[in-house]
């Protein structure tokens, strides 16, 4: 009877002693004297920069670092904030790619890992010029002129690192051409440009506004145009 007793459900009852065993073994060692339990806690940290020196820019892909720390069960839970990854360029000079290793500035805590463990940068000199404003007319000019047009002020301040300054080949102020005879006055950002007219954000223009006056009146001899 005993016997049978035992055998039903073997593998349940072993499974059963297993688990009390473990639980015995988790509880007695984090009780005995000297023994900390430790927990693992991931920390997502902005990458910054320290160091940089006056008249150049940084600029790199990885932004975020993620942080493994192990902190006792025990202890207090580090805060994100409380944790810094830094990339330390202070003895950087000479403009191109670096390859710069990742430094946590943290409490008293042990790091297990750290990804990514360095950052590829790019350190470029910031530069100024004085770069004059055109006007760029968009749109359907048929039957429409320009008499007169006028940007004030006429000369920009681009700013940025000289690569992409040396890819600027106009500061433009874009003007849609209007269907019917018309003045304007209005405030429009100038946009820097490279030779196919594209766009260049990183490149900052100063003023951020100018003004563009323009007068359109109607082309002498142009075909009127259908109507529906």
């Amino acid at each position: 009877m005993l016997l049978n007793l035992l055998k039903n459900n073997f593998g349940l009852k072993l499974l059963a002693v297993g688990l009390a065993l473990t639980a015995w073994g988790y509880f007695h060692l984090a009780a005995a004297p000297g023994t900390t339990a430790r927990f693992d806690q991931t920390l997502a940290v902005p990458i910054v920069v320290t160091g940089l020196r006056t008249g150049y820019q940084a600029r790199y892909a990885d932004k975020v670092a993620t942080v493994v720390i192990e902190v006792p069960r025990n202890g207090t839970v580090v805060k994100p904030d409380q944790v810094q990854a830094v990339l330390d360029i202070g003895d950087l000079v000479d403009p191109g790619f670096h390859n710069v290793q990742v430094k946590i500035v943290s409490p008293d805590v042990a790091i297990k890992s750290l990804s990514p463990a360095s950052v590829t940068l790019s350190l470029d000199r910031v530069e100024e010029h004085r770069v004059p404003v055109s006007i760029d007319y968009v749109g359907d000019r048929r039957g429409i002129v320009v008499e007169s047009a006028q940007v004030d002020p006429t000369m920009t301040t681009i700013r940025g690192v000289a690569a992409d300054l040396s890819r600027v080949t106009a500061v433009r102020v874009e003007i849609p051409m209007p269907d019917k005879p018309q003045e304007l006055d209005k405030m429009i950002r100038p946009a820097p440009s490279d030779a196919q007219g594209a766009e260049i954000s990183d490149v900052q223009v100063s003023p951020n506004l100018v003004r563009v006056r323009a007068r359109f009146i109607g082309s002498k001899g142009a075909q009127p145009r259908a109507t529906r």
